[in-house]
This record gives C-alpha cells, sequence and structure tokens, in this order.
C-alpha cells in the first residue's frame, strides 16, 4: 500500500499532466481537495511523531519579520547588520541550527527579526526539521525571502515551500463563507459573477471534505485553490519582501535579467558589504505598515516626541490590551484627534480603528 508521501507525490504528477481547461476543471478541483486533505493528514501525523527539540520563540517589539532563504545565503550575516544579535556566520551550510532572534530598532519601532534554519526542498514535508522551521515562519508578521544572486530558482522553491505548508505571501483570506447544515444539500450563492470556478467544482471539492450539506455564499472571483483555502480554515495570509543577496559580485546588466526572470519587485542588496541596508530598513518598515498614535492625558499635552507604534488598522481597543492588560475592563470612553473622526476631540469607543499621526486619550474607570 502506498504512503502517504508516494500517494501526494501521486496526485502532484497527475495535476501537472493533466491539460486545465473547462472540461477538466472539475476533475482536477477533485484531485487538489484531495491533494490538501493528504498534506494537512501528513502535517498532522508529522506533528504526532514529534522528532525532536522544536522551536520557541517569544514574539516581541512592535511585530516580527521571519528570515527565511536556503542554508548559506547569508541569513546569519543580514540579522547582524540589521539588528543587535550575534548569529553565528560561517560559510557551510545549516550554520544556524536554532532560531536566532534579534531586534531592530527603526524610526521608533523596535522590530523582532528571526534568523531561522535554512529551508531545502522538501521541508514542508518535514525535511530538514522543515515543519519546525515553517510553524516559526507561520506567527511572523513579515517574511524576508533572501535569495543568492547566483540561484534565483531558489525564489520558486521557497515559494512552493511555504505554499505547500499552508503560507499565503501577498494575499488575502478567500471571501467565503460556508454555514453547514444537517440537511438540504448543497446551495451555492454569490454576490459576483463567478468565472473561474463552477458549482459543480464546488460541491466536488466540498465531498471530498465530506460536506454534503452546507450554505456556501461566495464574494470574489476566486479558483479551486481559493475554495480550498477556505475550507481548510488553517492558512495563514503574510506579506513578503525579495531581497537579492550578494549584488557587489555582478553588475548592472545582470540584475535587469534577474528582475525580469524573477517578475517581480525585490530588494538588492550585499549583507557582508552593508551595500542597501538602509533601503531595506525602510522597505520592512513600510510593508508593515506602521502608524504612529500619540498618547495624550486626559486635561495633559499629547507627547508628540514619543509615539505608539501601532500596525494599520490597529483599534482603541488593541491599544488598550498593548498598555495595561486591565484598560479594557475598565474603558469608559476615548478621544480622538487626527484624521480617523470627524472632528478634533471626538469621543468614540473600543471599536474604532485609528489612522496616523491621531492623538489619543483613553478615559477608563477607578
Amino acid at each position: 500500500m502506498p504512503s502517504i508521501e508516494e500517494k501526494i507525490r501521486e496526485l502532484e504528477e497527475e495535476i501537472r499532466r493533466t491539460p486545465y481547461n473547462k472540461a477538466t476543471q472539475h476533475h482536477i478541483g477533485r484531485l487538489k481537495a484531495k491533494l490538501a486533505r493528504l498534506r494537512e493528514e501528513a502535517e498532522q501525523r508529522g506533528a504526532a511523531k514529534g522528532g525532536g527539540r522544536g522551536y520557541a520563540v517569544r514574539k516581541s517589539g512592535d511585530a516580527t519579520v521571519a528570515l527565511v532563504g536556503f542554508p548559506s545565503v547569508g541569513k546569519s550575516t543580514l540579522l547582524n547588520m540589521l539588528t543587535n544579535a550575534e548569529s553565528e556566520v560561517g560559510s557551510y551550510d545549516f550554520t544556524t541550527l536554532d532560531v536566532v532572534p534579534g531586534v531592530l530598532e527603526y524610526r521608533g519601532a523596535k522590530i523582532q527579526i528571526l534568523d531561522v534554519p535554512g529551508l531545502i526542498r522538501g521541508a514542508s514535508r518535514g525535511r530538514g526539521r522543515g515543519r519546525e522551521v515553517l510553524s516559526v515562519i507561520r506567527s511572523a508578521d513579515l517574511i524576508l525571502l533572501l535569495i543568492d544572486v547566483f540561484n534565483i530558482e531558489q525564489y520558486r522553491i521557497l515559494v512552493k515551500e511555504l505554499h505547500d505548508a499552508g503560507i499565503r505571501l501577498d494575499a488575502t483570506p478567500p471571501k467565503v463563507k460556508i454555514t453547514k447544515k444537517a440537511q438540504g444539500g448543497i446551495k451555492v450563492s454569490s454576490t459576483v459573477e463567478l468565472k473561474s470556478i463552477t458549482e459543480e467544482t464546488i460541491k466536488a471539492i466540498l465531498s471530498e471534505y465530506r460536506i454534503h450539506n452546507a450554505d456556501v455564499v461566495i464574494h470574489e472571483d476566486l479558483d479551486e485553490e481559493r475554495f480550498i483555502d477556505a475550507i481548510a480554515g488553517n492558512r495563514v495570509y503574510i506579506p513578503s519582501l525579495v531581497v537579492l543577496n550578494k549584488i557587489d559580485l555582478v553588475g548592472d546588466g545582470y540584475l535587469k535579467e534577474v528582475a525580469s526572470r524573477l517578475g517581480r519587485e525585490f530588494v538588492a542588496i550585499s549583507a557582508g558589504k552593508g551595500i542597501g541596508i538602509e533601503e531595506l530598513k525602510e522597505r520592512i518598515y513600510s510593508k508593515l505598515g506602521f502608524i504612529r498614535v500619540y498618547m495624550k492625558p486626559q486635561r495633559g499635552e499629547a507627547d508628540l516626541e514619543e509615539p505608539l507604534i501601532v500596525r494599520r488598522g490597529t483599534t482603541v481597543a488593541e491599544v488598550c490590551q498593548k498598555l495595561h492588560r486591565d484598560f479594557v475592563e475598565r474603558f469608559r470612553y476615548a478621544q480622538v484627534w487626527g484624521k480617523s473622526v470627524r472632528f478634533p476631540g471626538q469621543r468614540v469607543g473600543l471599536e474604532h480603528v485609528l489612522e496616523d499621526e491621531d492623538i489619543l486619550t483613553i478615559v477608563v474607570r477607578k
């Protein structure tokens, strides 16, 4: 009887061999659903087996960035350039055997940078302690994909390993609501025209997940993979930056060729020579979507020297949690001066979303 890994390889090969068109969409959708379920089963079995010491990393600072790349691509050197960490640097594979944290302090933000052990092909299936490394990456707020300038194919491999581990780069969760029922079959409705998936394919995928009675409401034109992600419910959606290392060893013509091959924007650096590090810091800060909130005590002046650094989309409740664990329970109201309100000093509640350079007063019960 074939193992789970063999079944996964067989399904991947069948999907590769099958031409994608309207006639085969239903079949491919079912195959992809089977593949997703087998990967989840393999992940659960791997977790149950254990297999060594895991990586326990406590998140700290205003955000966490995972430094991801192949062994010996220069992650440790880059970490030391960006932060005050001391990560061992060597010219041989697997220098970093543990997760090494450091802190980048930039424009008032404290950003935790994690140098994780190098990923290799097959990491999502457990090779090179890949599952443990990927579990750390899943908790990051931003992923830096560090690529060797002479090995551009590393990018495709890393993206595939992350994807197979349920990490969706630069994407948002699918706008799908699935409500299971006791009976009545599958009812599909959508608020947009569905051009990329048919109702037949939707029902076939649900059947693979043993869902035979449910109301499905879809708010975007999605393909079968996005629909499978909606069912699985265990995907994480993380922004990424591609960082191309060792550019001091190549010319501008080669970099233009690399840009064409990659097909996406990247930050060019030399970790060893310190080239491009300041630009990278700025891109990290920008990509994390930080905003500044200035705190103002009741009947006092706002502290415009040291803003509170939070992420775009942060609510008053989240600021309360950041300041003191009792503030949410004792909350009476807040006042805001800035772009997020209609008039200065407007009273708002816990769900109010703040914007950059807002001034905030929190009033709590004594």
